[in-house]
């Protein structure tokens, strides 16, 4: 049911909406590391931050929490699709954004651990272990120069057994990465936001921007308007409803997490067939999502919601593989809209003289966000 359409007050045209100088469409962690951005180099400039849900809507509060920036057969089969010359370039700005994520609000507030990354292998995928395993020292070579780690990659066939897993013939780790809590991230983003006299308006969707000399008009689903100096769309998977010409479509992913667990042997965060399937532990929980590419048009979707398909491959992994033998409940379902396309590199660009989008983070919203976010700002202020 569409909103009901009303006008706005004088008092509340003057006291909120009264002369923005920078609208950011979107609440999640490029939309408010966008604004920071913005208010850094235009201190005097008034920032909003426009939000459609009563939450960041989309991937930001919805993901695994990942702080990774790639599996040895997820860059593999990035690759193999689009160049090395073009993976690696992505790699390190995943880098630069998670280092410039933690700098920004501190691993104590992100509750941020160093645990590790690990790509899981069964037996009947030997030819993919295999060339993953030989692909181990370039990998380190081309990655040195990103991470400084000696050995981003290592086999840790040998830690296979400390987690409980059944049926995994290879194990690869990625020392470089860790997790972090989305929920305390997205909080600790608005409170820096707010702090530095940011305005952030939830539960307002905005249908339309129209170009206007000297600004932007904003159209909100209330049937009223916002007018801006300038304005950066923020809204990732679900950017095609203001701009459908941008290559970037969205990307259901399902995911579950189960009730506590007398015992939780994982620690870590746990990747497996290039990336689409993804676990790790959680306050003595398991959390574990993806599958899309089992339905890849059904989950071509920006509408919130889970399939038997889906459910039934994760609950299956879960019980042969994550926690065999165990029959934990779980104890609730969801699912995130991400923004994908042929590349994965993000969009970061001017699509007229007052708006700049920063969107399509390729399923590494956490890694690339705060980076994309700010480029949108300082590409906008230009």
């Amino acid at each position: 049911m569409p909103p009901a359409k009303y006008h706005l007050s004088y008092w509340e045209r003057q006291s909120f909406f009264r002369k923005i100088d920078i609208a950011v469409i979107g609440s999640g962690i490029v939309g408010l590391s966008a604004a920071l951005r913005a208010r850094e180099l235009e201190p005097s400039a008034r920032v909003a931050v426009l939000e459609r849900g009563p939450l960041p809507l989309g991937a930001s509060t919805r993901n695994a929490g990942f702080a990774c920036f790639g599996s040895v057969s997820e860059l593999l089969d990035d690759m193999d699709r689009q160049g090395e010359d073009q993976v690696w370039p992505l790699v390190e700005r995943r880098w630069l954004g998670l280092q410039r994520l933690r700098r920004r609000l501190g691993d104590g507030r992100l509750r941020y651990e160093g645990l590790g990354g690990f790509e899981l292998f069964r037996p009947e995928e030997q030819e993919l272990a295999s060339r993953c395993a030989d692909a181990i020292p370039g990998f380190n070579r081309q990655a040195r120069a990103i991470t400084g780690l000696q050995e981003t990659y290592r086999l840790a066939n040998g830690r296979i057994p400390e987690f409980g897993l059944r049926g995994i013939s290879q194990l690869i780790c990625n020392t470089g990465e860790g997790q972090l809590h989305t929920g305390e991230m997205a909080r600790g983003l608005q409170e820096k936001a707010l702090e530095a006299g940011i305005s952030i308006f939830n539960g307002l969707p905005v249908e339309a921007l129209e170009e206007r000399p000297g600004g932007v008009e904003i159209q909100t689903a209330f049937g009223w308007s916002i007018p801006a100096g300038g304005a950066i769309i923020a809204t990732n998977g679900f950017a095609r409803h203001l701009l459908p010409e941008l290559s970037v479509r969205p990307a259901r992913n399902q995911v579950l997490i189960t009730t506590p667990l007398p015992c939780c042997p994982l620690k870590g965060c746990f990747h497996y067939d290039r990336g689409y399937y993804y676990f790790r532990n959680i306050d003595n929980r398991i959390l574990l999502g993806g599958g899309r590419h089992l339905d890849e048009a059904g989950e071509t979707t920006d509408e919130f919601g889970t399939t038997q398909l889906i459910r039934n491959a994760l609950l299956r992994l879960l019980k042969e593989v994550i926690l065999p033998g165990q029959q934990i409940p779980i104890d609730s379902w969801w699912s995130g809209i991400m923004g994908v396309g042929q590349q994965k590199s993000p969009i970061i660009r001017k699509v007229s003289p007052h708006v700049a989008a920063a969107v399509r983070l390729g399923g590494m919203g956490v890694a690339i966000g705060t980076l994309v976010g700010e480029e949108g700002a300082e590409m906008l202020l230009r």
